[in-house]
């Protein structure tokens, strides 16, 4: 919490170490420096608590993963101050509008050193004008393909807008709520939209409340210490925007009310219109009021009420899309939804050996304090040198040393695996000899993106053909926001994966969400189960888990369609193939 009462959002802190880390890695500073912040800023936005309330209740956050004692008193000072010095005494050598070019695909920090030096390039807007110029071309390496991707990225950026990931806006808005369920006479403060939805990003949040006196919870709203500037303030209804950018409806609403409100604010605005339309055949109306026949309020002050009123049963946030819910829902065939609780355990996880930022031991400690029986600790193959990844040598001593961790454990299971790459030809990363050594094999693209649609489906398929491999992780390979997915026929791979007996993964990371929903439903219509994994590279982001299963819902997963749902003796039966 700064001195002036805003708060510091994990989010923002995560900013200011990675901006730092960009600067000087164009700078060309020393790696191991430049790795340090991008690990801690990473480690701060999977952090399940508040950097901010940590420090507020004076706890050593040099004992988090990764953190020492100069890495902490950077985060402490981010936090008491808004500020870093370090960042702020590298914008005088580096402009600070350079990092943003960072997140371009093929700049990497040499090229837009470069672009500075020999162009003096010193942000998006400048860059965008020196390519639509024609000067990137006069430097060596800067050709037309640069060009395109360039032009791709800002052409992405302007389509997406002012909308944030769904975590980022989950961490901005819990702060918020938590601010105004703690307002005297307040009963419930409920956010409501695409947040509600689980959608992958958010461009607004609507939050709903009831309470006794609408005036105080307003005051409060409009005078939160995050807002950066008040757009409506009235009795009922008030709008803001965050200094994170986030604009922020609040609205109180009667309890007799209530239901049909979070079903109207809800949404989607398809869905509505269709249960609208099936209210009006029943000679009835339904809007944010109630459910209405004639004058009369005959419904509304909770959604299964709006539903029940034109002969539904309740339909859940995640499938409000008019995507087929409101047939399936008239003919008793809507799914049950697969939950948090129902997850048994993880199959993508990293550790030290590779770019993890935690060891095994510690890793599989973190998962059974979850709940869960077990983790696959799946690190890079050799292939991805940048991370150190393993060889047959390598991989060989970290299965011993997985069977010498099991065999201390009751109860749990850490699970042998690899992350192994695909390479362009089909064949995996490492030989049958080690991968047949494994409980699950993990199979993943990470080069060659530009390969054609043909090819890189063909290369995935040749990929499954082994009788090693069991899943294909992050299958469409995109970032939300920062890198399309690239060109693959996913039907074809579902296909494919069912006549072969593999899976494909459902990645929770906030920033893939990969497979989205459309897929996930695809999937579950063909019979082909999914993995919802988190990727965790350190203890802390297996709490991503909840944005996985928040995706596999809106594409109408249940608990039998995701592998992980099941007990190691069920799901190693599953994993077994022939050949």
């Amino acid at each position: 919490m700064k001195g002036d009462g805003v708060p510091v959002h994990n989010v923002e802190i995560a900013q200011t170490l990675n901006k730092l880390a960009d600067l000087l890695e164009i700078e060309g500073a020393n790696a191991f420096r430049v790795r340090a912040y991008r690990n801690a800023a990473r480690l701060v936005e999977s952090l399940p608590r508040s950097v901010a309330d940590m420090v507020a209740a004076n706890e050593d956050i040099s004992e988090l993963p990764g953190i020492g004692e100069a890495l902490a008193r950077k985060l402490k000072e981010i936090v008491e101050t808004g500020h870093l010095a370090a960042l702020e005494q590298e914008e005088k050598h580096v402009p600070a509008a350079l990092s943003d070019l960072m997140k371009i695909p093929g700049l990497g920090p040499r090229r837009v050193h470069e672009l500075f030096e020999k162009l003096k390039i010193t942000d998006l807007a400048s860059l965008e004008h020196a390519v639509r110029e024609g000067k990137l071309r006069t430097l060596d390496g800067f050709g037309e393909k640069t060009e395109t991707r360039i032009l791709e990225y800002l052409n992405r950026k302007t389509q997406t807008g002012n909308r944030m990931l769904l975590v980022t806006a989950e961490q901005v808005v819990e702060s918020l709520l938590k601010t105004l369920r703690g307002v005297k006479g307040v009963k419930r403060v409920v956010p409501a939209g695409s947040f509600r939805r689980r959608q992958e990003t958010v461009g607004d949040v609507d939050i709903l409340a009831t309470c006794a006196d609408s005036a105080a919870i307003m005051r409060r709203f409009v005078g939160y210490e995050d807002v950066a500037e008040v757009i409506a303030h009235g009795a009922t209804r008030s709008s803001v925007i965050l200094r994170s950018g986030l604009h922020v409806d609040l609205r109180v609403v009667p309890e007799e009310c209530y239901g049909a409100a979070l079903h109207y604010f809800t949404g989607s605005k398809a869905h509505n219109i269709a249960i609208r339309a099936r209210a009006l055949q029943a000679g009835l109306k339904i809007n944010e009021y109630g459910v209405f026949h004639g004058e009369a309020r005959v419904g509304g002050a909770t959604e299964p009420e709006v539903y029940a009123a034109v002969q539904l049963p309740y339909i859940e946030p995640e499938l409000r899309e008019d995507r087929g819910e409101i047939e399936a829902a008239e003919k008793g065939q809507l799914p049950k939804l697969v939950v948090l609780a129902d997850i048994r355990g993880d199959l993508q996880s990293h550790s030290t050996a590779t770019d993890g930022q935690a060891g095994i031991a510690e890793m599989a400690k973190a998962a059974r304090k979850r709940g869960y029986e077990y983790l696959a600790i799946t690190d890079h193959s050799q292939r991805m040198t940048m991370v150190h990844g393993l060889n047959a040598t390598r991989l060989a001593q970290q299965i011993r040393e997985i069977d010498r961790l099991n065999e201390k454990l009751s109860g749990f299971r850490i699970l042998k695996s690899i992350e192994v790459d695909i390479l362009e030809n089909g064949e995996l990363d490492l030989a049958d000899e080690i991968l047949k050594e494994l409980d699950v094999v993990v199979g993943a693209v990470h080069s060659l993106f530009t390969l054609s649609r043909e090819k890189q489906t063909a290369r995935i398929i040749r990929a499954m053909d082994n009788p090693c491999f069991h899943i294909f992780a992050h299958p469409s390979g995109r970032l939300i926001g920062e890198r399309d997915a690239y060109e693959v026929d996913l039907e074809r791979l579902l296909h494919a994966a069912k006549e072969r007996g593999c899976f494909l993964e459902l990645n929770a990371h906030p920033m893939r969400l990969d497979l989205n929903d459309a897929y996930c439903r695809m999937a579950r219509e063909l019979g082909v189960k999914i993995a919802i994994s988190t990727d965790s590279h350190n203890p802390l982001s297996l709490d991503f888990m909840c944005f996985g299963v928040g995706q596999a819902r809106r594409g109408w997963l249940e608990k039998g369609d995701v592998l992980n749902t099941r007990p190691w003796s069920a799901l190693q039966k599953l994993l077994k193939r022939d050949g």
